[in-house]
């Protein structure tokens, strides 16, 4: 243990930030039952069989007004796998995402979450509770509040009003706290206030954020935009730490960090799959050379 004081009170918290980390407040007992909030997400072996997949996307086709956002595309991800998608600005990235968190719903195509769980029968907030977590671009914290608040906030447990007024945290709570800290890098910092902190350390802490709700599929988008290097190669090690334990999904412009972290690369271009194997098989593919890294 660090030593680390956590009789903080109950903060109170920007709903909109709360949303983009998936971070239940107050609301009626029917509501939570009825989307999900409060029921327990399923295990790995619950979701996985022999074949180690996690996550399947199959001819999953989306247009907007008449332009093919994704066509066709099918992805599958491992259990356990660091993949890296990668393509030109339009290529499908974000709106993959979306999909997957149900934020979009495709024209057709599916996508499963393990064997069973069909997530396009299921809305954002139930696919949130599931085990998937998305980090966007921007670092969406609660900048009023500590480092430690945060992680407190964003833990996977009941947050209705009265039960978080009188909730105590349990000594494996704050063991799990300290270890989210420990791994992000942020263990010096657990009094400073999210809003203080570098750019960098404020992606970190919503790494964290995601790490505190045990999701077994995380999503990143751009996790080193206007990082410096040395917070780039921090974030390379983290993602790669995670990486056995979580599946990782990262979206990401910086050929060179791709370059450092990848398994497996996918890149995307006019909302399909156009290549996909190791890093260096991939830079070398002459269509892909053509298409995304502008030379023949």
């Amino acid at each position: 243990m660090f030593g680390i004081n956590y009789e903080v009170g109950v903060p109170m918290i920007d709903n909109d930030v709360a949303r983009q980390n998936n971070v239940v407040d107050s609301r009626p007992d029917a509501v939570q039952n009825r989307f999900g909030f409060l029921s327990k997400p399923p295990s790995r072996e619950e979701l996985v069989t022999n074949n180690g997949i996690i996550l399947y996307l199959e001819d999953v086709t989306l247009s907007f007004d008449g332009f093919k956002a994704l066509s066709d595309l099918t992805l599958y991800v491992e259990v356990g796998e660091l993949r890296c998608i990668i393509g030109p600005n339009g290529a499908g990235k974000t709106t993959l995402m979306d999909v997957i968190t149900g934020k979009t719903r495709p024209d057709s195509g599916s996508a499963f979450y393990g064997q069973t769980i069909d997530l396009l029968q299921m809305s954002e907030p139930q696919i949130a509770t599931l085990g998937i977590g998305r980090k966007f671009q921007k670092p969406t914290v609660f900048e009023q509040h500590s480092v430690l608040e945060n992680l407190e906030l964003a833990m996977k447990s009941d947050k209705r009003v009265w039960v978080s007024l009188f909730k105590q945290l349990t000594g494996q709570e704050k063991d799990r706290i300290e270890e989210v800290l420990n791994l992000i890098g942020l263990t010096d910092f657990p009094r400073k206030m999210a809003g203080s902190l570098s750019h960098g350390q404020k992606q970190w802490l919503e790494i964290g954020m995601l790490l505190m709700q045990d999701p077994l599929l995380l999503l990143v988008d751009e996790p080193v935009a206007g990082m410096t290097q040395q917070e780039s190669e921090a974030t390379a090690e983290l993602l790669t730490s995670l990486a056995g334990e979580h599946s990782v999904v990262v979206v990401e412009h910086d050929m060179e960090f791709v370059r450092s972290i990848a398994r497996q690369v996918t890149v995307l271009h006019e909302g399909s799959v156009l290549a996909e194997g190791a890093f260096d098989v991939v830079q070398e593919d002459p269509i892909v050379r053509e298409v995304y890294l502008g030379s023949s």
